[in-house]
């Protein structure tokens, strides 16, 4: 394969990988849509989009694995292709999320919504946004922007925080059995979002080890637990964290 061959290829294999990632953030938003209006045909699309994203992950991965064997390549060229299977894999967890998201509007169903959904429709758009700027960051080899959306990570976590204690006011209060249920099916929709914020810096980083050959140091510690209530643990034990 002559390098002219070569960088082509490589380009095509980035067009596939935006091609990727503009699919999932339309899953993103098309997924807090159809909560907010509990539009299930919307929350069946989603779900049904999800072989998609996982077989661009493949065809990408297979791509870039040829790639290797063919060129072998080093230093820049070898961080750029290990940066896009890793950036593959965050995305498709993102596709996974979403899907998580679009399941959860299923199990709320037609219930009354408890509270209206401003804020995670907000909080979906700052991490749909983190998605997009962190691809173009890899794109551009903005560092700027890469950094940028590392930045974007804390608000979000904070918007968690809150949406958390209010979510987790309708469990603690003598509510009814309704209330309290779909609180957690909602506290679950935006740990989700806050776990696709964490995939976007994780490509955002990975961005800057790309151009830089430096490893980034991160002190992520992820959303506090007020109230003693570890989310995690929670959505483990009733099948959420697939």
């Amino acid at each position: 394969m002559s390098r002219e061959s070569y960088k082509k290829q490589l380009e095509s294999i980035q067009g596939e990988l935006l091609k990727m990632g503009s699919l999932v953030e339309k899953q993103i938003h098309e997924a807090v849509r159809s909560l907010s209006n509990q539009d299930f045909a919307s929350a069946h699309s989603v779900l049904e989009n999800d072989d998609i994203v996982d077989q661009m992950q493949i065809d990408i991965e297979e791509r870039c694995m040829s790639l290797i064997a063919l060129q072998q390549p080093v230093a820049r060229d070898l961080r750029t292709i290990m940066a896009i299977l890793k950036i593959t894999t965050d995305l498709e967890r993102i596709g996974d999320h979403a899907c998580n998201i679009a399941e959860l509007t299923l199990r709320i169903g037609e219930e009354p919504l408890i509270k209206p959904l401003s804020d995670i429709p907000y909080m979906a758009r700052k991490t749909e946004s983190m998605v997009r700027d962190s691809l173009t960051s890899f794109i551009q080899r903005d560092l700027e922007l890469a950094e940028a959306v590392r930045r974007s990570d804390q608000p979000v976590d904070e918007m968690y925080s809150q949406l958390f204690d209010e979510l987790i006011g309708f469990v603690l209060m003598d509510s009814t059995r309704h209330e309290g249920g779909q609180a957690i099916n909602l506290l679950f929709v935006a740990r989700y979002l806050e776990r696709i914020a964490d995939h976007a810096t994780n490509i955002a980083e990975r961005v800057m080890y790309m151009v830089t050959g430096h490893r980034v140091d991160h002190m992520r510690t992820g959303p506090g637990t007020p109230h003693g209530v570890d989310v995690d643990s929670l959505m483990r034990a009733s099948g959420e964290d697939g």
